[in-house]
């Protein structure tokens, strides 16, 4: 799992599947299918895959690694008379980037966001962006009685999103937030190890760091490095530090978002053990997101925690674009830090 061809080919895998909150089922069961034979594996009651790996030497810290499988998507709350469906998000997601959009569902059926017509917009409803339950899902359904035959109440549906490569080595696609971070733990799986590690694959990040928090009672680790993507502003009409991070800057080690002050001593060793390897890292220059950290670190009596992000546009979207070279030095780096941290 060396060659990036086949990282990138395996990212790609990943980012098409559909898996929101509470319906990782598919994500999990391919993510276990790549795993070697010589790995432990359990699921646990909440739906986490948990993993671990022997590596050449017993560690003096138990290193947990982390990314989680599931995506932002959409719930159907009800089925009105005309066969439009009402909806609620799962996770955040903003009304600007839900409009028009094309969604799916796991049975194939297909729909459209759809909104009150412009010209039967007040002028008042012209001025402001509509909210989520202003909108509803169109699937060509003439009434509630068809659109039962294809969607109930309850049902998860999902961008359809398609993956790209396009511009100098950018790549987009629904869902890499945090598919790629999946993609960084089992690359690491599939290669030999210097030491034994803990990889844990975590649901339900996107309404809460649920998965997270039972993950890490289990396996209750010393140290934990949070593979993750993170906002880049780095856009027309975005300045200075509103920039947050920016493509092609390399891996971003944080020192504090809305939910972690991460450990000092691991955020130096992040940024430097990067600098050694000749890896390019940045670090956020807004005090802003979340991730799994923010459940780890207070959980099972206190985690010491690193995050490492791929920063990545339009997180939360049809079409996250990230820069495949970060990718790759986050993948880099989180290979590197290993050694140290389980020898801290």
């Amino acid at each position: 799992m060396s060659d990036m061809k086949e990282f990138f080919a395996l990212t790609e895998q990943l980012s098409r599947l559909c898996g929101t909150s509470g319906d990782e089922g598919d994500v999990r069961e391919f993510i276990r299918s790549r795993l070697p034979a010589d790995c432990t594996v359990t699921a646990d009651s909440i739906g986490n895959l948990i993993v671990f790996r022997k590596g050449a030497r017993e560690p003096k810290n138990r290193v947990m690694y982390a990314a989680h499988m599931d995506e932002v998507g959409f719930i159907v709350t009800d089925i009105c008379d005309d066969g439009r469906l009402k909806f609620a998000p799962v996770g955040g997601i903003s009304p600007a980037v839900v409009f028009g959009r094309r969604v799916i569902f796991r049975n194939g059926t297909v729909g459209v966001i759809a909104a009150k017509a412009l010209h039967h917009l007040s002028s008042d409803e012209k001025e402001n962006q509509p909210k989520i339950s202003d909108l509803s899902i169109d699937i060509g359904a003439q009434n509630a009685e068809e659109a039962e035959k294809y969607v109930i109440r309850g049902d998860y549906c999902y961008f359809d999103g398609e993956y790209e490569c396009f511009g100098d080595g950018f790549i987009k696609g629904k869902a890499l937030d945090d598919r790629a971070g999946c993609a960084v733990m089992l690359t690491l799986l599939n290669e030999e190890l210097p030491y034994d590690a803990w990889f844990v694959f975590t649901v339900q990040e996107e309404i809460g760091t649920r998965g997270a928090v039972c993950a890490a009672y289990t396996v209750k680790p010393d140290i934990a490095v949070v593979l993750e993507t993170t906002t880049a502003c780095d856009i027309a009409g975005s300045e200075d530090e509103k920039r947050v991070c920016e493509l092609g800057r390399g891996v971003v080690v944080s020192f504090m978002d809305r939910s972690t002050i991460y450990d000092r001593e691991l955020y130096r060793i992040g940024r430097a053990t990067a600098d050694e390897i000749g890896t390019k890292n940045q670090t956020k220059t807004l005090i802003a997101g979340g991730n799994d950290s923010g459940a780890i670190h207070k959980a099972a009596g206190g985690v010491r925690t690193m995050a490492l992000s791929v920063p990545t546009r339009y997180l939360h979207s049809p079409a996250c674009v990230m820069k495949a070279s970060d990718v790759e030095d986050t993948l880099n780096t989180a290979r590197a830090v290993l050694p140290k941290l389980a020898e801290l």
